[in-house]
């Protein structure tokens, strides 16, 4: 690999630190000089007159899960300038597995992940993931044990607490993940079967976690009614067992959330004032998305995906769920009852249903002539629960009251999957350089960086990345602040980002001029086996 000199950047370090022009000579994939570097005999010269150099983004919550091992172009990440993302997220992945769980998961996670049938799913455990990651990757990749598959493991997909032998094999199979290099641990306290684990069982897993010097990073119970309380029990775990906590897609949502992120950052605050260690980031969007059997009650998803599709096709089932779905509200939907005009169909696993993409189910239902809550079951059946939707409930002065917090940093939430996902999988990044930064001012460009890039390295415990100085790894983003934007839009989600023509992964260029290399440099970042220990790939 031959040297490279970028001359005459916009050298943005990724510290908060103020912008300064100057060159950076990277050398064995790491950054060997700034400033004025002058001549250096070899050195291919990339000439970056206009450019911003910065650190290579950190996408701290992803769902590239299997796109990382099946998808070698992973524009949806690299034309973005991201060159790391974590994964493990929500508490539902990849590993660990054994062949029962591999059939459920399979099934479950088909809306966040698709079901790609060329893969071939021959690892387990969470080191031999981590495996299939070094064999070649578009980005590096760090990784959560998923709090919910571990529970799948050892209790299964019921509606109970785990009993005492049950929990001890929870604490082994987090241990086990966490020596094999996850960086913490994740939950979806919305989502079967994690949301079924109470606050004890949490501290218990979290307790391991802070062992090794990691973090949680939950889902929290609710973004809607409850939302403060969800928040304040995550808080009380991470009190209560020592780990470090973040808090991701830390949002306000739903009517019930209006103007009330300030009780969030409130809480945050008193939080860290009294010794607990939270961060958070955000997407800088209004909709979420998830997969439309997530907003059914807690009781109604248990038992795994079979379970489900037999109640919804139960007759006598139908009266309780429907009264929780629209009138009470339901535990899957934030404990708001549901706007079926909110909820607007992303992508199906079943091409029959293609007509549903975008519309919400409110419309189809009206183009349909019938009843909203039978629409939705319909769709769940002849789908089997495939489904992903868009859930319109975002408020944009708390998106941005959010994002100003001191130890806010940026996270994607991106489902790659469907016929039209949500933009932010493709636009995150250049969206919080285009417009918050550059069109609105919320954020200067050097903060804004400093939240893309050294906040969630530190959060990581990357030691040499995150930041532009000698020595660090050269994961390396060259964008034009004058230009840059997000491409995608929610009617054309799949476009690549305006203004940025270089993106490197330890020193090796995987977008040049624009374009996609063929290199997959990424590779999987372990957490060292003892506590604190630092992030890098197996040598």
């Amino acid at each position: 690999m031959s040297d490279l000199l970028v001359r005459g950047a916009l050298l943005v370090d990724g510290t908060g630190a103020p912008a300064r022009r100057g060159d950076a000579l990277v050398a064995g994939g790491r950054i060997a000089a700034l400033g004025d570097v002058g001549t250096t005999a070899g050195a291919r010269v990339l000439d970056a007159d206009g450019l911003v150099l910065a650190p290579g983004f950190i996408d701290l919550h992803a769902h590239s899960d299997l796109a990382v091992l099946t998808d070698p172009q992973h524009l949806a990440k690299t034309a973005q300038g991201v060159t790391t993302e974590l994964l493990g997220q929500d508490g539902l992945s990849c590993a660990p597995v054994d062949d029962a769980a591999l059939d459920v998961l399979r099934e479950q996670l088909a809306g966040w992940n698709g079901v790609p049938h060329d893969l071939v799913w021959d690892w387990r455990g969470v080191g031999e993931y981590l495996d299939r990651v070094d064999a070649g990757a578009a980005v590096n990749v760090c990784y959560l044990v998923p709090q919910g598959t571990v529970r799948l493991l050892a209790v299964g997909a019921e509606d109970r607490p785990a009993t005492d032998a049950e929990l001890d094999r929870m604490r082994d199979l987090v241990r086990t993940g966490m020596r094999e290099g996850a960086v913490g641990m994740s939950s979806g306290l919305t989502y079967a079967p994690g949301m079924y684990a109470g606050t004890a069982e949490l501290v218990e897993l979290a307790r391991v976690v802070a062992g090794f010097g990691g973090f949680w990073a939950p889902h929290t119970r609710s973004y809607g009614r409850g939302a403060l309380e969800a928040y304040a029990e995550a808080v009380q775990v991470a009190r209560s067992s020592g780990a470090a906590l973040h808090l991701t897609h830390a949002t306000m949502n739903f009517g019930v959330n209006a103007g009330r992120a300030a009780e969030l950052l409130a809480l945050v605050d008193a939080a860290l004032a009294g010794g607990v260690d939270v961060t958070l980031d955000t997407y800088p969007y209004l909709p979420g998305s998830t997969t439309l059997a997530a907003v059914l009650p807690g009781w109604a998803s248990a038992g795994g995906p079979a379970a489900v599709l037999r109640r919804l096709a139960d007759p006598a089932v139908l009266p309780r769920l429907r009264h929780e779905l629209e009138v009470t509200g339901s535990d899957g939907c934030h404990g708001v009852p549901v706007e079926w005009d909110t909820l607007q169909v992303a992508g199906v696993r079943d091409p029959a249903l293609g007509d549903a993409v975008g519309a919400t189910v409110a419309a189809l239902a009206q183009r349909s002539g019938r009843e909203a809550f039978e629409v939705f079951r319909d769709l769940l059946l002849r789908d089997r629960l495939g489904t992903t939707v868009l859930q319109h409930v975002g408020h944009e002065e708390n998106v941005r009251q959010i994002m100003r917090h001191s130890r806010h940093a940026v996270g994607s939430d991106g489902l790659l999957v469907g016929e039209r996902p949500h933009p932010r999988a493709w636009g995150t990044f250049p969206h919080y350089l285009g417009r918050y930064v550059r069109e609105e001012g919320v954020l200067g460009l050097e903060e804004c960086v400093a939240r893309m890039t050294s906040r969630p390295a530190r959060r990581l415990g990357l030691v040499d990345r995150g930041v532009l100085r000698p020595g660090a790894v050269a994961d390396l983003v060259l964008f034009d602040p004058a230009t840059v934007a997000a491409g995608a839009t929610f009617e054309e989600p799949r476009r690549t980002p305006v203004g940025i023509p270089h993106v490197l992964v330890a020193g090796v260029p995987v977008i040049a001029d624009g374009a996609r290399t063929d290199a997959l440099p990424g590779r999987a970042l372990r957490r060292g086996a003892g506590p604190g220990g630092s992030c890098g790939p197996r040598r």
